[in-house]
């Protein structure tokens, strides 16, 4: 019997509302984490598949490469930079990574000391003191405003005046030993999935709500919204070119299914 493929996802209320049926279903072994540490997991090799930041290919290239649905990308929507009181972007920032699109993303804005830290700590560490700002990503663009943050730079709309394309945040990658074929298969069961999520919220409530950072309703709800769009279904031409501006390009790095 072949072994079933394992799959890494986040908990973040998008992941967990894509990925419930094909989870459900029981063909793969799923792992969830946080992105920086999937982004680290496939760096180990430990996964099959693998949700990642797109700003982490760079380093998995060349054992890895990118499926078209799964992945997350916004539209004036991005990470967002916010801290205590209203000004620049300055002082030291806290990021849920290095290895993220939120720690790429920040670059457009200049140089800053950094401190890394998981996601869900930076809106407590800029309340703190510990950071001055932070760059929040999944629900935290949901619940600053009230925890007493405010706004610096949303650095989806930086990147949209800049490029003026979609911003990739997050992708699916698949390890390139596992060849063609099932790649394919693999992509089509993404894409079904996600129909799937769709057409039936009501299946994965309990799945996402259990693994949601914020329980909020409105705020799991918003997330949804938000971050599973047409991009999930299937990266089209501008999201594809506009991620492979964030790095080199080089062959292969997209997996387009015939």
């Amino acid at each position: 019997m072949a072994r079933r493929l394992r799959l890494g996802i986040s908990p973040c209320p998008n992941d967990t509302f894509a990925f419930h049926h094909l989870a459900s279903r029981g063909g793969y072994d799923v792992v969830l984490d946080d992105i920086e540490a999937l982004n680290v997991r496939a760096e180990r090799g430990d996964v099959d598949i693998c949700k990642i930041s797109v700003a982490a290919y760079p380093r998995l290239r060349e054992q890895w490469m990118l499926l078209r649905s799964g992945g997350a990308a916004g539209d004036g929507v991005g990470p967002l930079l916010v801290g205590r009181r209203a000004g620049g972007p300055g002082g030291r920032i806290a990021i849920p990574g290095e290895r993220t699109t939120a720690a790429l993303l920040l670059g457009l804005l200049g140089t800053f000391p950094v401190v890394t830290m998981r996601f869900d700590r930076i809106e407590a560490a800029v309340l703190s003191g510990e950071a001055d700002q932070g760059v929040l990503i999944h629900e935290g663009r949901f619940t600053y405003a009230g925890r007493g943050l405010v706004l610096i730079a949303d650095l989806g709309e930086v990147w949209r005046r800049r490029m003026n394309a979609p911003l990739p945040l997050g992708a699916i990658a698949i390890r390139r030993a596992l060849g063609d074929e099932v790649a394919r298969r693999v992509d089509r069961e993404i894409r079904a999935s996600v129909e799937h999520a769709i057409a039936h919220p009501e299946e994965s409530a309990s799945f996402v709500r259990a693994h949601a950072q914020e329980m909020a309703p409105e705020v799991v709800r918003q997330h949804i919204a938000l971050y599973v769009n047409e991009y999930t279904l299937s990266l089209d031409e501008r999201a594809i070119d506009a991620m492979l501006s964030l790095f080199p390009p080089g062959k292969g790095d997209v997996f387009v299914p015939r």
